[in-house]
């Protein structure tokens, strides 16, 4: 927002007294909510030369914060790589662990991937998140530095989130925003087309019968079958 020269200069209470009046917010990145925890285990990077080849081969989980008119919330989901279904999420207002752990476990009882990524965030390094996904059978994999783009479908999944819900609501409490991830979840499972996907829904990918690798071999956690 410019102003004209005749305005002059303005103090900074002013302008934000004015743009409350208006209803204008500025835009800007939330919380830092990607701290590693230096005493924590860190797994090596298992996607160097790997593509999704099906459903439940690669997932990813992330965490992105999402404003309120006071406050933030804080949200938390597992994405299918394949199909870009959202296997499950969980929402809270503080960044303690019960609903990373919430998350993981509702996407348990679901299936079982053969690579579980994240980045080498506290959440994603506690023992306590390791340890499910070892008792699971999955092979736990972590962004090292330098690969910020490997959680690019997370990424994509939250600037949706944020373009076609977030920006067009004003969520006054947590309720709200309960109300309108748990809206635009079904919406972005069930019925909006992804172009990557040919134009069907991340529901329908993750139904469909997994393509046929000529040659592959080996069990459902056998990553020698994981590249493409």
């Amino acid at each position: 927002m410019l102003l004209r020269p005749e305005f002059g200069t303005l103090a900074r209470n002013t302008v934000r007294r004015y743009m409350q009046e208006m209803g204008i917010a500025a835009i800007y990145p939330g919380p830092n909510i990607s701290r590693r925890h230096l005493d924590h285990q860190i797994y090596p990077y298992l996607l160097r030369g790997i593509t999704a080849a099906e459903p439940n081969h690669i997932w990813g989980i992330d965490i992105t914060s999402i404003r309120m008119r006071q406050g933030w919330m804080y949200l938390v989901a597992v994405l299918d790589w394949y199909s870009r279904s959202v296997v499950s999420w969980a929402l809270d207002d503080t960044l303690e662990l019960p609903f990373v752990l919430e998350a993981v476990d509702a996407a348990l009882a679901v299936a079982t991937p053969r690579i579980w990524n994240s980045d080498q965030g506290s959440h994603f390094t506690s023992p306590q998140y390791t340890q499910r996904l070892v008792a699971a059978g999955v092979c736990i994999s972590m962004d090292g530095k330098g690969r910020a783009l490997d959680n690019i479908f997370t990424e994509r999944l939250w600037r949706s989130v944020t373009y076609e819900e977030v920006y067009l609501y004003d969520y006054a409490c947590p309720r709200d925003v309960r109300q309108g991830i748990t809206r635009y979840m079904a919406r972005y499972n069930g019925q909006r087309p992804h172009q990557a996907l040919a134009y069907q829904t991340p529901v329908s990918v993750s139904f469909a019968p997994p393509p046929v690798t000529p040659g592959a071999s080996g069990g459902p956690h056998d990553l020698t079958t994981a590249t493409s």
